[in-house]
């Protein structure tokens, strides 16, 4: 153990996971953060999810049954953390959904617009308005938000994309107002990604065969494969570590070259 976050109390708020066959971006990383010395706080609103990741991490991981579309969400999170980990030095929000009924607005349903913003935009908002404050009190702080390409890619799922999108803002906006407080805010993009959220939902939503999609995918990625939860989870430890201290207000495309391709 190389202990980059050695002594850092960190929670993950999507810790668990869909099913797949596959390890998801909250699950990895959780492995990874605990492979590298920090203390965890899991949250997810499938509690035995996020106790099946916390059985594989490494050290200290306790286990939070929240949902964050729920009023009090954030505050429960933040109060947890301060009792179980005695503070807040990273807060990962790696929640994100998607809707079988996102699509172009003649075909958006007001449920799945409503679902979809309040989980991925309306959820970090919260959950960062009521960590902050933590983080102050120890004049130190690092949230690494999970966003998508899809926020700044052509994409049909209309109410996904401008989620997305808005989290992404929110991003930028707390590092600027946040940097005096020494709270760095950065935002992961990934592309296109072998997780369960991204393989099976999709094939559900599209109707078509998993391994069509797998190939359809990979060939649309410059690199000409696609990424995995690992490399979404190796850029989280960058950016939350002491090696990225100069770096706030980044939307970092791990992606294989697709933003480029857009571009």
């Amino acid at each position: 153990m190389s202990g980059r976050l050695s002594g850092k109390r960190a929670v993950v708020v999507g810790a668990g996971q869909s099913p797949g066959d596959t390890e998801g971006n909250g699950r990895a990383i959780s492995r990874i953060f605990s492979e590298q010395g920090a203390a965890l706080l899991l949250v997810d609103r499938k509690g035995e999810s996020a106790r099946e990741t916390a059985s594989i991490c490494a050290g200290e991981a306790h286990v939070l049954e929240a949902d964050v579309v729920d009023l009090d969400a954030g505050d429960a999170i933040a109060r947890a953390a301060n009792e179980l980990l005695g503070g807040i030095d990273i807060l990962v929000y790696n929640v994100g959904v998607g809707d079988r009924y996102d699509g172009p607005s003649d075909r958006l349903t007001e449920e799945a617009w409503d679902r979809i913003l309040g989980v991925n935009l309306t959820g970090a908002r919260r959950c960062f308005g009521a960590c902050l404050p933590v983080m102050r009190q120890s004049g130190a702080g690092l949230i690494v938000a999970i966003s998508s390409l899809a926020a700044i890619a052509p994409s049909t799922m209309f109410a996904y994309s401008v989620s997305k999108a808005g989290l992404d803002r929110l991003v930028q906006s707390t590092a600027y107002h946040e940097a005096a407080n020494g709270v760095r805010c950065n935002a992961i993009l990934p592309g296109l990604m072998q997780t369960p959220m991204a393989i099976e939902g999709q094939s559900l939503r599209r109707g078509i065969p998993r391994d069509d999609l797998i190939a359809e995918r990979a060939k649309a990625v410059p690199m000409g494969h696609m990424g995995t939860a690992v490399d979404t989870a190796m850029a989280a430890l960058f950016l939350a570590s002491d090696e990225a201290r100069f770096i706030t207000g980044v939307l970092l495309p791990v992606d294989g070259g697709s933003s480029v391709k857009i571009a």
